[in-house]
């Protein structure tokens, strides 16, 4: 790492915060979602409710961890690039929440999570060559999106 401890501090609490902020939007725009959820025509792979809010748990510490460490990778041209599609990563996973659940927009948020799944596969290549580490941080994290994309999909088709 080549931060100071005081700008390692700093760039800790940032995107904890960031995190924390898009942590919090998915939790209220899901506060309905189990009941809503459990009405939908489903596939027979699909998860049960209580098991999303522990793998976002994980997924949440791995992304901030990632940002830290991609940041942490000292100052350069990539950067910028990295953590600006860090940023448009964490838009795209606080919209898709309330997309899906609060407005019902399931084909919109079908697109949508298409995009985030290309953006955090951009974002852990630039992670990836800023700190190995901190692009396979977002591994899980783009799995999991894989797979709700596909849930989202089957979701489509279904209702």
């Amino acid at each position: 790492m080549r931060c100071s401890k005081r700008e390692a501090v700093a760039a800790a609490a940032v995107l904890i915060g960031a995190v924390l902020v898009v942590a919090v939007i998915g939790s209220i725009a899901a506060a309905t979602s189990a009941e809503q959820y459990a009405s939908l025509q489903q596939p027979p792979w699909a998860p049960p409710p209580w098991l999303f809010g522990p793998v976002w748990t994980v997924l949440y510490a791995l992304m901030a961890v990632a940002g830290w460490r991609a940041w942490c990778a000292g100052p350069g041209r990539s950067r910028g690039p990295a953590m600006a599609w860090y940023g448009v990563n964490l838009v795209l996973n606080a919209a898709w929440t309330p997309l899906f659940f609060v407005a019902g927009q399931r084909p919109s948020a079908l697109f949508e999570i298409v995009l985030l799944d290309v953006v955090i596969v951009v974002t852990a290549v630039l992670f990836w060559r800023r700190d190995r580490l901190a692009g396979v941080l977002l591994l899980p994290y783009l799995a999991w999106t894989l797979f709700a994309t596909a849930l989202n999909a089957s979701i489509v088709a279904l209702n």
